[in-house]
Formats: structure tokens, C-alpha cells, sequence
């Protein structure tokens, strides 16, 4: 059902990210090598509204392929609706179900990881909206609500009886919010307690990090987060460690000034509302993407007000002037964070 899981093949997946994870920055992750794709999570009763921003969050290319919709929400039968609808407009190669999102206002609808902590109620969304789609149904899910409510494999092992084809587990609480360490051991257990592939998630940051998780545990795949919002770059460096046993070189400089030009060009030929609003959008993105780099600090510091394209390449031109009289200490650079 999901021929990127099966055989010899060991996937790289972008997770989805809310803010983060748009038509664009998926495809310029495909081009660096992530193999399968999760659109940002939506909202279930957003798409039966026929809410024109909500089914915007849907939109894919069909070189992002394969790519699966995310949804949240507390209802399972509504939420089938919502994937049938999905899938009448733009034929994902599966759906996927928001059962890991610690974000406040989500878990204040009863969706995201609160369902974690009720299970019924996790098992019937999951079952409705396996039985209401003729597609491959997925689940991303953390291992339990606080330190002292792990329920991972119980809840993995629910998740496989109502249909689900796969899971991706994050290791860490809903009450770590993104603090702390991820919990591979955990992981490891329900990648042991099911029979269907289990994607492990939470602190991969290198082609080194996915050997170890791969040889450590039973997962199937891996899926990188947080740490793609400053490297990008990190599908393309992984895939030459896993089949080289070598490092890839990191970006340089001047690669990642160009996939900050590529980025923000276009993100103001998508957006509507002009390159201002779209440019003041873009400000967290191009911090993010300073980090690990000599200076970067400085960088951010401008970014932090950038409001045009000609300011970005005014930016990079008074950069390379700054670098060419400063001198960094090894010690001192950024360093990028993980997912």
C-alpha cells in the first residue's frame, strides 16, 4: 500500500511543520533529496467550510510526490468527509492524521496529542477515516501526553487495528513540547510491537543520526523536522552518508545565499499580497538559515528587518564585506538546531 516502505528502501521524510512546511519550502526539500512529503496539518472542519486559506494548505506539486495531507481534528467522522474532499481535489498519495501536535489551540479542540490521553475517542477518528477513503491512511503521533503517561505502543498498537498503514512517532511527550531529549528507546518498542513501518522522528540532524536510529531500532524510515529549517540541505548530506560511510561537505555561504534568493523569489511570484507582506513573512525563514555559518548573528540581525528583494541582495553584498574584515573562532559559530 505504501511502496516507498517496502523492500530494501529506508525513506527520508520532511515532517510536516505548520508555518513551515508550504508548497514551496517542500519543493525545494524535494530537490535535496527528502524522498516522501506531509503537507502542513489542517483542519478537518476547515476543509467541510470550503475555507479558500484552509484548502490553500493542500496544494502540492506533483513532483513532491509521493505526498500525504495532514488533518487534525476530533471527529471522526467529519473528518472523513474532510479527506474525501481532499482527495476529490487533488488525489494525495495518502492522508495523514494529527495525533502529535502539542500546539495549545489545537489541543483545546480535543485534536493534536490530545487524543493521546483518550483512547476511544483516538480510535474511532482513526477508523472512520481509514474506512472512509480509498487511500492509504497514516498516523504521526508522540509517545504520550507527560513523562508519566507513555502510552506509545498501547496507542501504535490501537492505531494498527483501525487501519492505520503506518506511523511516525516523535520522540518526546506532548508536555516536552520540543524540550529535552527524544526517546528512542521508545520508539524503538513500538517499532517492535507492530507489524506495520513505524518512521522515527526527534533529534536527526545528520546522515550519522539516521545510521544510528537505523541500527539501533526496528523503524522503517526517518523523519526530519526542525533541523531542515536551517539545513535543508541535510536529505541530500544524509543520502551521501548512508551509501559513502563520509560526511558530505556542508552548504557553503554562497549556497545558502542562493537558496535564500531562490526561496524568497518564489515565495513573492506565489503570494498575492506583495512582496512587502511577503518578504517581512519570509524573516524567520532566512534567520533560520544563517544559523551554523560564520557571522550569522550579524546576518540575523538584518534580517530581522528585511522588507524587499533588493534589500536581500544589499544584505549578501554588505555580508561578504563584513566577512572579508572579521574572523570567527571555530568555537563560536552557531550551531544548527534539531529536530
Amino acid at each position: 500500500m505504501l511502496p516507498w516502505l517496502n523492500n530494501d528502501r529506508f525513506p527520508l521524510y520532511l515532517a510536516p511543520m505548520a508555518g513551515v512546511t508550504d508548497v514551496i519550502f517542500r519543493r525545494l526539500c524535494k530537490e535535496q533529496g527528502a524522498d516522501v512529503m506531509v503537507t502542513e496539518f489542517v483542519s478537518a472542519e476547515g476543509i467541510l467550510q470550503r475555507d479558500d486559506r484552509t484548502r490553500h494548505y493542500t496544494d502540492f506539486d506533483e513532483e513532491q510526490r509521493p505526498l500525504g495531507v495532514q488533518l487534525f481534528g476530533s471527529d471522526g467522522v467529519r473528518m472523513g468527509e474532510a479527506a474525501r474532499k481532499i482527495i476529490d481535489w487533488k488525489q494525495p498519495d495518502f492522508i495523514d492524521i494529527n495525533f502529535g501536535c502539542p500546539v495549545n489551540k489545537v489541543v483545546a479542540k480535543n485534536g493534536g496529542s490530545s487524543l493521546l490521553k483518550d483512547c476511544p475517542l483516538l480510535a474511532s477518528v482513526a477508523r472512520e477515516v481509514a474506512k472512509a477513503v480509498p487511500i492509504p491512511v497514516t498516523a504521526k503521533m508522540r509517545i504520550g501526553w507527560d513523562a508519566n503517561h507513555v502510552n506509545a505502543v498501547e496507542v501504535a498498537k490501537i492505531l494498527e487495528d483501525c487501519g492505520m498503514q503506518a506511523i511516525a512517532v516523535h520522540g518526546r511527550t506532548r508536555a516536552q513540547g520540543y524540550t529535552g531529549l527524544a526517546d528512542w528507546d521508545v520508539i524503538g518498542q513500538v517499532a517492535d510491537a507492530v507489524k506495520i513501518p513505524v518512521i522515527g522522528n526527534g533529534d536527526i540532524a545528520s546522515g550519522q543520526d539516521v545510521e544510528v536510529r537505523r541500527a539501533q531500532t526496528n523503524v522503517k524510515g526517518i523523519m526530519i523536522g526542525r533541523a531542515a529549517m536551517a539545513n535543508p540541505w541535510v536529505f541530500r548530506e544524509a543520502k551521501h552518508y548512508l551509501s559513502t560511510g563520509v560526511h558530505a561537505p556542508h552548504a557553503t555561504v554562497e549556497d545558502r545565499f542562493a537558496f535564500m534568493r531562490r526561496h524568497c523569489q518564489m515565495a513573492v511570484e506565489r503570494n498575492r499580497l506583495g512582496e512587502l507582506p511577503t518578504i517581512r513573512a519570509m524573516r524567520n525563514r532566512l534567520m533560520n538559515y544563517t544559523k551554523s555559518i560564520p557571522g550569522g548573528k550579524w546576518l540575523r540581525q538584518r534580517f530581522s528587518q528585511i522588507g524587499s528583494l533588493m534589500e536581500l541582495e544589499d544584505i549578501f553584498a554588505a555580508y561578504l564585506d563584513h566577512q572579508a574584515t572579521h574572523t570567527y573562532e571555530p568555537a563560536a559559530l552557531d550551531s544548527p538546531p534539531l529536530a
